[in-house]
């Protein structure tokens, strides 16, 4: 199993064929996608683009997927938020089957757990109906910052396919251990994403980090190496890896990139892993 993939917000905009493109040229089996760019940020001027508004674009780029050897590791643009009902990405969840996916991200951007916990349990009968798989991102950004809650909130949700999806930098960063990492049931991590990162970050906010300045692994301080021995096999390994000084200075995604994957993939190897 090709287990490498590349995350979207690795490619700040690009469209999703040429992205497709440019992870099969990679030799990665996976794209982490969206249905719309994330975010304003679009350095290289791409044309602006929409999987829900334009199904001659689905079609080109489930067309792109098949033939490229490439599938959609996971869909993001999924969360649970105050006053929101999850009902309403029942749309976005029959676009990813449209696609050929099989996984969607979701994350919590309420800080209350039993309302979290709530809104994953409907995402995971929502997406289950459809034979999906769904993962909720540990982050900073609701209750999921400990691996302590995030797996209380697997527990509380009870579904065979609701599991985590864990960032390298998130896991670390906000003090849960390697210790830890070992004791979780492989059954319970569903999707990772990796990249390197300082200890202490370097950017106003958090979120300013994560969102545009992370680092090729290697290249930063996290313990990569011992967090790949820790995971189960056989799951998707994606790079999120965002660039964004590099990317004003007209670097683009494939020189970007092009360390990250050799970096990546010779920490896969080294650890046993093809």
């Amino acid at each position: 199993m090709n287990r490498l993939g590349i995350e979207r917000l690795s490619v700040f905009g690009m469209p999703p064929v040429e992205f497709v493109e440019l992870a099969a040229d990679f030799d990665c089996g996976w794209v982490g996608m969206g249905l719309s760019p994330s975010g304003r940020f679009n350095p290289h001027g791409y044309r602006d683009w929409s999987l829900r508004d334009d199904a001659a674009l689905r079609r080109d780029t489930r067309a792109a997927l098949s033939d490229m050897g490439v599938r959609i590791g996971i869909l993001e643009g999924f969360a649970v938020a105050p006053g929101q009902d999850p009902h309403v990405f029942e749309r976005d969840l029959d676009l990813l089957l449209e696609l050929g996916g099989d996984r969607i991200n979701v994350v919590s951007l309420d800080k209350d757990l039993q309302r979290t916990i709530e809104g994953f349990a409907v995402f995971a009968e929502m997406a289950s109906k459809r034979g999906l798989q769904v993962s909720a991102e540990m982050g900073s950004l609701g209750p999921l910052g400990k691996i302590e809650t995030a797996l209380a909130a697997v527990h509380a949700v009870g579904r065979d396919n609701f599991t985590l999806l864990i960032d390298a930098m998130h896991f670390f960063r906000l003090g849960n251990t390697l210790d830890q990492l070992t004791a979780v049931p492989g059954s319970v991590i569903g999707y990772v994403q990796l990249c390197d990162a300082p200890w202490t970050s370097r950017s106003a906010t958090y979120m300013e980090e994560a969102m545009y300045e992370r680092l090729a692994p290697g290249d930063g301080e996290l313990p990569l190496a011992e967090f790949i021995r820790c995971l189960p096999p056989d799951i998707i390994v994606s790079l999120e890896i965002p660039m964004r000084s590099l990317a004003e200075q007209g670097v683009g995604p494939r020189e970007r990139l092009i360390s990250s994957v050799a970096a990546a993939r010779s920490l896969l190897q080294q650890q046993g892993v093809r």
